[in-house]
């Protein structure tokens, strides 16, 4: 056993072995996947040691939970025991097997966090194990609405399948993809914030993004769920309920700013800056910038070949002896020095 309680993964210390650790959803995850799913009936395809399958029995009447190692699905029995649920059925064995598949009734709703490589240079849907399209052929009589766990890795255009794909961040960090068929599809793409329960999607197609070189008084990054999901316009929208001046403001592939000469607070921005300076990339400027500023500790965010980055920020930082946490993008030869409000 393992006591994961002070890795804030459950709400108490459950039942595991190291690799079903590693794979376990998170709670607060967890919670808001068995909400959105609730139902009287659910199927917990490879369930493993019960991390989802424990919120799926809050919400739901009565849960059938499926996984081919008899360890872990020893160890997802114990959890739900140990978390006073009495309504699951536990099945050991290969979720694709005529045995396996006769035992599990009609149900409202198939749930599926497949298998996948360790490592791979690019993350694949078809790497899944069991493959998406083998699960749904099996189970097609049991129910029409699907969903799966998938690398979030994955760009949308990366999923072939008729499906919603909802990208969700954990505290500010991607942490899960799921991909929802049939009567579950609610849109082609959304992005949830979690802790904050925030949601947005491709719902409204009206939506445009003013692309800009100019950075306002203020900066805005936002969730990477909202960036993975391609649902940048749809949150220059939302955040233009506040102001009226919202624009795009690109530092490389894969962080952008938003940014307005207004300040305001938004569930689907992981960060809010205070725009300090815009300069040319000078180090030695700069960190004389930081000097008259309370700064102590600068983070470089994008821009700098990963080799210089303590070297680089070894010099921006020296002789610095405030308080204050810098925050640094490099674009090209300009510098944005920021500071999180």
């Amino acid at each position: 056993m393992i006591d994961v309680s002070r890795k804030k993964k459950f709400e108490k210390p459950v039942y595991s072995n190291t690799e079903g650790m590693r794979f376990a959803t998170p709670s607060v995850v967890a919670e808001y996947r068995a909400k959105r799913l609730r139902c009287k009936t659910l199927a917990d395809i490879s369930c493993g040691i019960g991390g989802q399958t424990i919120f799926f029995a809050r919400e739901c009447d009565f849960v059938y939970a499926v996984e081919i190692d008899p360890k872990k699905i020893e160890y997802a029995r114990k959890n739900c025991k140990r978390y006073g649920l009495d309504n699951v059925e536990f099945i050991c064995g290969n979720a694709l097997s005529q045995e396996v598949i006769a035992k599990v009734p009609a149900v409202d709703i198939i749930f599926s966090d497949p298998s996948r490589p360790s490592k791979e240079d690019i993350r694949k849907v078809t790497s899944l194990e069991p493959a998406i399209p083998n699960v749904i052929s099996a189970y097609s009589d049991k129910t029409p609405n699907f969903a799966f766990e998938a690398p979030p890795q994955m760009p949308p255009e990366r999923i072939s399948f008729d499906c919603e794909r909802e990208y969700l961040s954990l505290n500010g960090q991607l942490n899960r993809l799921t991909l929802y068929f049939g009567n579950l599809k609610q849109c082609e793409r959304s992005a949830v914030s979690l802790p904050a329960s925030s949601r947005i999607s491709t719902t409204d197609t009206s939506c445009t993004v003013r692309e800009t070189t100019f950075m306002g008084s203020y900066a805005y990054e936002p969730e990477p769920s909202v960036i993975k999901a391609q649902l940048i316009p749809q949150l220059t929208k939302s955040l233009e309920y506040h102001t009226n001046q919202v624009g795009l403001f690109t530092i490389d592939k894969k962080r952008m700013l938003l940014t307005s000469d207004s300040f305001f607070r938004h569930p689907m921005v992981k960060n809010h800056y205070a725009i300090l300076l815009i300069s040319v990339f000078n180090v030695h400027n700069i960190n004389s910038f930081l000097k008259n500023h309370d700064a102590g500790t600068v983070i470089l965010r994008a821009g700098i070949d990963p080799a210089d980055y303590w070297s680089v920020r070894k010099n921006l930082e020296s002789g610095l002896n405030g308080k204050k946490t810098i925050h640094l993008f490099v674009n090209n030869d300009l510098a944005i020095v920021c500071e999180v409000l």
